[in-house]
């Protein structure tokens, strides 16, 4: 047993936030303050255990690193961990000697060790609680994602000295026994079913889930355990309607006193209102390991980049600053953009590789053609755009009345697009240029493709999903930066690029979407079609713009 006094570390790291000595935000604040008040009120129905924090904290310490250039070295807890650890297992009620704290809830960025604490909370809940028949369960949205914890939970089992033997534990594939109290650990995907009892359940990435089914079941199945504990470890994210955000709202109210649960625990690191989020000093309050396992010149480095791309902010704002975000945001920064327009033409690229992006949305709507060349390492952009007349004349489109009669939209008579004019467009272009490929959307295009097909066109399909653009568009975002994606100011090309919001999904994959109908985006979306195909079929001469780069995508 280890001589430290955990116990005096966690109430000075309290008494060290409050007093404003670490910078923290104002949930840190106040979850150090209720500490720090609840041990000194005498006539709360709890009370501090010490010797409770110091197991688990000498626990912790016993534990190895597994991962990282601490590999195979024992664990040193940080104030702030000593806390998150401590707290919520050495308050015990006061009628029964039980665990007061059955709930914590930890939100913080990435790159602070979260799948560490989770791991050590797992296997302390398993082999050292003195729950015979205990089930832990480490919980995600994915399989991918549920391993995240346990993995590195089956390591520190298997590379801890001592201790697998010592606590007479087995390391299966997928599970982890300790055999003399038949309890288990396990990952778990989904739900495990009305029939688990769980003495301990931790919830990975909870902004991930969809719904609180994983949850509801792990709290309901708690019932018949004397002091169970379930862990919600996550970053913040951007589905503001779901469960995990709920959850945090809850724990917010309950650290200002605005509702009352003596069984929950919240941690949340993360920026106060009105911070500068440019600002690095502020990223300290976030980061609570900053210096440790999350490094100065990393987040330098993610705030140089969410200054300059537009469309990572809110991603990186969300898992470096823990501040929950829309998943859409303006992608498209239209500084750099403006900087890429040069007195370029079309005549200017004969004889060059040239990709053709369609995008025949309906055909009351905005169709766009769009020219693609690879030159001397930099792609240039050109673009044709249609509309129908009853389209261009309706009372609320006077910007194209003027983009037609300044020659940038083709207008088609009738009421919907005459696609015979791409046609030939399209077969004309293919008279003087190298077209190499056609890529195009087959929903709403299968008989324009088969006519071009008939015509000698390299048509190639190319669906709207998320697979196909996240990386072409990722691409042309940094080609973009570095005036590589050269355009000659077609206003209607630019209004497009201004459109474009980007909507992340949960594995930082990237869609064009846009915010209401009126604002089109055909042209960037035919032009991400071609840039995807430019970059696969040059022979190695066009590699992705972040390899060239160099930089993280998170």
């Amino acid at each position: 047993m280890s001589t430290k006094d955990y116990s005096e570390i966690a109430k000075n790291y309290a008494e060290d936030v409050v007093s404003g000595k670490i910078p923290a935000c104002i949930y840190v604040r106040q979850t150090c303050q209720r500490h720090l008040d609840d041990l000194n009120n005498p006539d709360l129905l709890f009370e501090w255990a010490p010797g409770y924090c110091n197991h688990i904290c000498d626990f912790a310490e016993h534990m190895v690193h597994v991962k990282g250039k601490w590999a195979g070295q024992p664990i040193h807890l940080e104030p702030w961990q000593v806390f998150c650890f401590g707290v919520p297992f050495g308050w015990v009620r006061k009628k029964d000697g039980y665990r007061r704290f059955r709930e914590m809830y930890i939100c913080v960025p990435r790159k602070n060790g979260k799948s560490l604490i989770g791991a050590i909370i797992g296997n302390y809940m398993l082999s050292r609680d003195g729950e015979a028949g205990a089930e832990v369960y480490s919980g995600a949205s994915s399989e991918k994602q549920a391993w995240e914890v346990f993995r590195p939970a089956k390591l520190m089992t298997e590379r801890s000295p001592g201790y697998k033997d010592a606590m007479h534990i087995t390391v299966n594939a997928k599970t982890i026994v300790q055999e003399e109290s038949a309890s288990r650990f396990e990952p778990m995907i989904g739900t495990p079913g009305d029939g688990a009892s769980p003495h301990c359940a931790i919830i990975d990435e909870f902004h991930e889930h969809k719904t609180s089914e994983q949850y509801d079941t792990m709290i309901t199945g708690m019932g018949a355990r004397t002091q169970p504990m379930l862990v919600i470890i996550t970053t913040a994210g951007v589905n503001l309607s779901g469960p995990c955000y709920s959850k945090q709202k809850q724990v917010a109210d309950v650290l200002a006193g605005v509702k009352t649960n003596n069984e929950l625990f919240g941690a949340i690191y993360t920026l106060d209102e009105g911070d500068d989020w440019t600002d690095l000093q502020n990223w300290k309050k976030a980061n609570p390991n900053y210096g440790v396992s999350v490094f100065e010149d990393y987040l330098k480095a993610r705030l140089l980049e969410a200054t300059q791309v537009a469309s990572r902010q809110n991603i990186i704002r969300c898992k470096h600053l823990n501040q929950w975000m829309n998943a859409n945001t303006a992608w498209m920064n239209m500084i750099a953009w403006n900087k890429c327009k040069k007195d370029v033409k079309l005549d200017d690229f004969l004889g060059y590789p040239c990709w053709v992006g369609i995008d025949l949305a309906s055909k009351v709507d905005m169709a766009a053609l769009m020219l693609l060349f690879h030159r001397e390492g930099k792609f240039y952009i050109f673009g044709k755009y249609y509309l129908p007349s009853s389209t261009i004349n309706l009372p609320q489109n006077d910007h194209y009345h003027k983009w037609r009669d300044d020659g940038y939209i083709t207008e088609t008579p009738g009421s919907a697009i005459d696609y015979g004019y791409i046609e030939e467009d399209l077969k004309n272009f293919a008279k003087i240029f190298d077209i190499k490929e056609v890529p195009y959307d087959p929903f709403q295009a299968t008989q324009f493709a088969i006519r071009m097909m008939e015509e000698g066109l390299p048509m190639i399909e190319f669906g709207a999903t998320v697979k196909n653009f996240s990386e072409p568009m990722k691409n042309l975002e940094a080609l973009v930066l570095e005036e590589k994606f050269i355009h000659d100011g077609n206003p209607v090309l630019t209004w497009m690029a201004s459109n474009v919001v980007a909507h992340y999904d949960a594995k930082d994959n990237i869609f064009p979407r846009k915010d209401y109908p009126e604002n089109k985006i055909d042209g960037i979306v035919a032009g991400i079609m071609a840039l995807g195909r430019a970059t696969l079929t040059t022979d190695g001469n066009v590699e992705s713009v972040y390899e060239q780069r160099d930089m993280i995508v998170l």
